[in-house]
C-alpha cells in the first residue's frame, strides 16, 4: 500500500576512489581474493594522497577506530564494506584522517569518508581499496569489467 510513494533505492555502486577498477581476485590478499567476505571488486589507486567516498547511499555502520576500513547499511539491506589496503590495520591510524562523517550518520554515495595518504602507506602495504558486498540482501549484484576509473563512475548494479 502506497509503494508509490518510496523512493526508489539508486541501484549503482560507484567508484569509491579514482584509479583503476581490478578484479578483487588479483589482490594480495586471500580473504578479498578467495571472496571469503563477499564479492565485489578492488580499485588501484595512482594518487599521492586521496580521498576515499561512499560507493552507495545509506547508514555508516561502522567506521573503524583506525580508519582502514568502512561499512555502509543501505536501506534496501544491502551491506557494502570499503577496506584501504592489505594489513593497514596494523598502520593504527597513521596515514588516514577521517572527513566530517561518523558511525551512525547518514551518508550519500559521493560523500567524503576518509582522506589517505597512499604514498606513505605504499611503503609498508599493499594499498588496493577493496569494495565487498558483506550482505546482497537476496538482491542480483553484478560488477563491471577492469577498466580505468573516476570518482562516481558506475562500478555495480544492483537489481
Amino acid at each position: 500500500m502506497f509503494d508509490f510513494l518510496k523512493k526508489k533505492a539508486d541501484p549503482y555502486i560507484y567508484a569509491p576512489v579514482q584509479g583503476k577498477l581490478i578484479d578483487i581476485a588479483t589482490v594480495s590478499d586471500i580473504t578479498f581474493a578467495q571472496k571469503l567476505l563477499g564479492d565485489g571488486v578492488a580499485f588501484s589507486v595512482n594518487e599521492g594522497k586521496a580521498t576515499v567516498y561512499a560507493p552507495v547511499s545509506g547508514k555508516l555502520e561502522t567506521l573503524f577506530p583506525t580508519l582502514h576500513a568502512f561499512g555502509i547499511q543501505m536501506d534496501n539491506g544491502v551491506s557494502v564494506l570499503v577496506h584501504i589496503g592489505v594489513n593497514t590495520v596494523d598502520a593504527n591510524g597513521t596515514g588516514f584522517k577521517v572527513c566530517a562523517k561518523k558511525q551512525g550518520d547518514k551518508v550519500k554515495a559521493g560523500d567524503a569518508i576518509v582522506e589517505v595518504d597512499f604514498d606513505l602507506l605504499k611503503q609498508t602495504y599493499d594499498t588496493s581499496v577493496m569494495l565487498v558486498i558483506l550482505d546482497p540482501a537476496d538482491k542480483n549484484i553484478t560488477f563491471e569489467a577492469p577498466m580505468d576509473v573516476a570518482l562516481g563512475t558506475v562500478v555495480g548494479t544492483i537489481q
